[in-house]
């Protein structure tokens, strides 16, 4: 993932409505500490020069289901090929975002942009298409699954102890469902998060 990423605005987004306090009590309710950081850096060593194969693997998966391939079409029902060429580098971008950067104020900051780039509030606006207006939420929880179970294999090349390639799939999964939590904020009503 090298170079110049469009959309991707990492440290130029406007403030997340949550803060660190918030965070921090996310991070309790899923058992996600210190180790669990450690242990995704070491996870993202082993998935960052696999990037393009796990890109491919999500891909697949999307593509191979019309439901979830209907939120990438332009007007004529189609996929429209350049929104998912964009949105894949910035995909990229996530698996390192994931496993390097601190999860802080900026992070959350960017966590909140993703959501609403999902949600109808922003969705459509970072590549400038005309697709539908809208994910659904509940796909965003439903993909937790597949984003986890599906990187265990990469993190089992990294030819890591089973005990150690286990303490980073479940880091990667906490961090998934933290992330995926954060995403839903523009999808409730207010007063409800």
């Amino acid at each position: 993932m090298q170079g110049e990423i469009p959309g991707y605005t990492y440290g130029q987004v406007g403030p997340s409505p949550l803060v660190v306090d918030d965070l921090e009590k996310l991070k309790a309710a899923i058992l996600f500490t210190e180790e669990d950081e450690r242990y995704l850096r070491m996870a993202g060593e082993i998935l960052r020069p696999q990037i393009e194969e796990i890109l491919d693997t999500w891909y697949g998966f999307v593509g191979s289901h019309p439901h979830l391939v209907y939120y990438f079409t332009g007007p004529d029902g189609q996929p429209d090929a350049s929104y998912l060429a964009a949105v894949r580098r910035r995909f990229g971008q996530w698996i390192l975002d994931t496993c390097f950067r601190p999860y802080d104020q900026q992070w959350l900051n960017y966590q909140h942009e993703i959501g609403l780039r999902h949600h109808r509030s922003k969705k459509n606006q970072t590549d400038k298409v005309a697709s539908v207006p809208n994910v659904a939420g509940r796909y965003l929880v439903a993909f937790i699954y597949p984003i986890t179970a599906t990187i265990r294999p990469f993190l089992e090349k990294g030819g890591r102890s089973p005990e150690e390639t286990e303490k980073m799939f479940h880091a990667w999964f906490k961090s998934v469902v933290l992330q995926v939590a954060l995403w839903c904020y523009p999808y409730m009503k207010e007063g409800d998060y």
